[in-house]
């Protein structure tokens, strides 16, 4: 209980824990919290070895996300986050999320040149660094609120009115239930800096448009303030007319989209890495189809957006190639869609260059994992295997048939090149894609087909497991509630 609620550890001292058990069971002896203190961390000590037992079997690559923050105190904490994928696909750093701060950029090469001493970091730690979703998503947004209009700007000196008296939100909640309005949440004040905020107090507000208009016949005041008070920006606010609230839908129906890609970005229990790219491109058609629209207000607000998408995502040098690779990996894409979502992003010629690296990269990453995994493995058999099987009865077959031995040895030539074990990457390429689902589990369909591509599902495991923002590690900080006290 105290460690599923993240209860301090004095809650069973508590007088009314202690007339609770009472009547649940008054021959319980609840114990004192020191008592409490040393289980929780006996029961810690044991996940803490399971675990690494765990990871000692299956040794998969792990993904870590990471932030830092400091208190009101001066003191600097830091939180790390680790992801990877278990033997039932629900030692080795692979890639590092972590927002846009520079001091990271610093950070995450010393991190290298230490794995670099450790023997762990694969192809020199080029795709080590994996920079936050989140966080650009909402640089890219915060920019394009620059380009508020004054609807937005009214709507919040509305709300702050409603919210900064008990009199004034009863009022308008008796506006509310003669407009009969259904909503289950209430009007909230938005943070300027925090765009999502911004977007939760327009979504709701709309639904209030009706006992908005009734509002001013409970509160005389409320068109006045209106009417005299002076905006952040130094503009006189007015009331909000039919057509604001117009602007209103049309703002908050266009943010939307940025707000769900946030929380599904967001996300530390499910991939997200695979769609990653997927995501990118659509962003990128989004914010085209905004610019040319008609409403000048948009047009303005997706063009300064689209400026700030540019700085992250605008050339492939600015982007990791573990996105395309993960995006490889998901069968409904392969090569296929990629290729196609990389003309409509860049164009065909820088198209052409892009397929030609990632794909260079693609083979280079995964003559590790043949290197690796490919033979002698315990865990995983691969092609390479059946080959030396082959090898070794061929051999003694020799003295039969010399011509099935040439074709053989013909055949090991032509593999050479990757190891014997090419035909597994190209094999899947090759394939054709899975059609799309809305319900698909990529995760599911590595495991049912890890025994066709034993190599290449190891691969997957790894690529799969990153994380496309820090938004794990930062919980740590935002959650004050999580302070385990004696």
């Amino acid at each position: 209980m105290v460690i599923l609620d993240e209860l301090p550890f004095s809650f069973v001292e508590k007088e009314g824990f202690k007339k609770f058990m009472s009547k649940v069971q008054s021959l319980f002896h609840i114990p004192s919290r020191r008592t409490i203190t040393r289980n929780c961390y006996e029961v810690y000590g044991e996940l803490k070895i399971n675990l690494k037992q765990s990871l000692r079997e299956i040794q998969p690559r792990i993904c870590l996300t990471t932030d830092t923050w400091i208190s009101v105190q001066r003191i600097n904490y830091m939180c790390l986050s680790a992801h990877f994928i278990d033997r039932d696909w629900l030692d080795n750093v692979f890639t590092v999320t972590v927002d846009n701060a520079s001091a990271n950029d610093v950070t995450v090469l010393e991190l290298s040149k230490k794995l670099d001493m450790w023997g762990t970091n694969l192809i020199e730690g080029k795709h080590l660094h994996v920079r936050c979703m989140a966080h650009i998503l909402n640089l890219i947004v915060q920019d394009g609120l620059k380009e508020i209009g004054p609807a937005i700007k009214r709507v919040r000196q509305m709300v702050k009115y409603v919210r900064s008296s008990s009199s004034r939100t009863r009022n308008f909640l008796k506006c509310v239930e003669m407009q009969k309005i259904e909503c289950d949440k209430m009007l909230s004040l938005d943070v300027p800096t925090r765009w999502n905020s911004t977007y939760l107090m327009l979504d709701t507000t709309e639904k209030f448009e009706k006992a908005f208009e009734r509002f001013d016949l409970y509160d005389g005041n409320f068109n006045s303030f209106l009417a005299t008070d002076i905006c952040e920006d130094g503009s006189i606010a007015e009331s909000i007319q039919y057509e604001d609230w117009a602007n209103v839908r049309n703002v908050t129906k266009f943010l939307e989209k940025f707000y769900e890609l946030t929380l599904k970005v967001s996300g530390s229990r499910y991939v997200t890495c695979n769609v990653h790219f997927e995501d990118i491109c659509e962003l990128d058609a989004y914010l085209k189809l905004y610019i040319a629209s008609d409403d000048l207000d948009l047009s303005k607000m997706a063009s300064g957006m689209k400026e700030k998408f540019k700085k992250y995502w605008g050339t492939p040098e600015k982007m990791n190639k573990m996105i395309f690779v993960a995006s490889f990996l998901d069968p409904r894409n392969k090569f296929v869609y990629v290729s196609f979502a990389l003309e409509e992003l860049l164009g065909e010629e820088t198209r052409n260059v892009v397929n030609t690296k990632v794909e260079a990269y693609l083979r280079d990453l995964f003559v590790i994992y043949v290197s690796k995994y490919g033979k002698g493995s315990k865990s995983q058999p691969s092609s390479s295997d059946s080959s030396d099987s082959s090898a070794s009865g061929i051999s003694q077959y020799v003295s039969k048939n010399s011509l099935r031995t040439k074709l053989h040895m013909k055949k090991q030539k032509n593999d050479s090149g990757s190891l014997g074990v090419k035909s597994e990457l190209d094999k899947y390429l090759l394939e054709d894609q899975e059609p799309e689902s809305g319900d698909f589990d990529i995760l599911s369909w590595w495991k049912v087909n890890s025994p066709r591509f034993p190599v290449l599902s190891q691969l997957a495991r790894d690529v799969l497991a990153i994380p496309m923002s820090s938004v794990a590690s930062e919980c740590a900080f935002t959650t004050g509630g999580r302070i385990l006290d004696l």
